[in-house]
């Protein structure tokens, strides 16, 4: 008698199990990726232009999201504080991912002095509180934005030196490493052709987590006054600036705490739904 698998053959060869809870997530990433990218031609006011005499005016037809305290519209500048905020999360996490994982499985595979003199220096400087050294470098050295990509680059390198180095040190004992050593292949052969390709799932994991980790730094920094600077703001700047009308339940406070919200859970939701693909692929 033959039996009937009732499991779809494309699914389990392609890892696709859909969940509900990635795709809302995965939309919502999109959409505000989106909205970084083509803000300056979305935003109906120039972010800068006072176009109500009502400060922390309310929601209307004219201005959907009301405005701020300075009578500015809330939905222009939270659409451009988009760019900032995703901008410059998602330059400073690829920096701080490509450097901590090159360093890491570089350590890993030379293994000696090399490994030793990376480890101790990137643990001394994972040791550091992240928010004083963000604090202490921007208030020393000025708020720009290429300052703040790299002091968030820099905060978060040891992080991930620190993972993919545990990644491919498990890899690196593994038989078929002995065998490419065996064979005469190089540090970057072993690097780039055996050991990412295993460990590709759990870094994307790890630097989804640290892109939000990357936002929330940012948006205390701003909300400190340390981030990107007037007339521009990301979302952080803009709860700070509109703090006055919090008593009033000014949507010039909730909307870009909402909004921080949004991209945070969004990006955890759909990392909560990685290990399940990962796990279908390893069958």
């Amino acid at each position: 008698m033959t039996t009937v698998e009732t499991d779809n053959p494309k699914s389990r060869k392609f890892g696709y199990r859909v969940n509900p809870a990635g795709v809302l997530g995965f939309a919502m990433i999109l959409f505000w990726a989106v909205v970084a990218i083509l803000a300056p031609w979305l935003i109906p006011y120039p972010v800068g232009e006072i176009v109500d005499f009502d400060y922390f005016g309310p929601m209307s037809q004219q201005f959907w999201l009301g405005s701020d305290y300075l009578g500015r519209d809330m939905l222009s500048r939270i659409l451009m504080g988009a760019r900032y905020t995703v901008g410059i999360s998602l330059v400073a996490v690829t920096i701080a991912c490509f450097s901590g994982i090159v360093l890491g499985m570089i350590a890993a595979v030379s293994g000696g002095w090399i490994d030793t003199v990376l480890s101790r220096f990137l643990d001394a400087m994972n040791s550091i509180p992240s928010k004083l050294f963000g604090l202490v470098v921007v208030a020393a050295v000025g708020s720009s934005v290429p300052v703040l990509i790299l002091t968030l680059a820099v905060i978060y390198t040891p992080g991930s030196f620190r993972f993919a180095r545990a990644l491919a040190v498990n890899i690196n004992t593994m038989d078929f490493i002995t065998v490419a050593r065996a064979r005469g292949e190089g540090t970057l052969y072993l690097v780039t052709s055996e050991i990412l390709p295993n460990i590709i799932g759990p870094v994307l994991a790890d630097l989804g987590v640290r892109f939000v980790f990357i936002v929330l730094l940012l948006s205390g920094l701003s909300f400190l006054g340390l981030g990107v600077q007037p007339p521009y703001a990301d979302w952080g700047a803009l709860v700070r600036e509109n703090i006055g009308g919090l008593p009033f339940g000014a949507p010039a406070v909730i909307f870009p705490s909402i909004a921080i919200a949004t991209l945070t859970v969004s990006i955890n939701l759909l990392i909560d739904n990685l290990p399940q693909k990962i796990r279908d692929r390893s069958e």
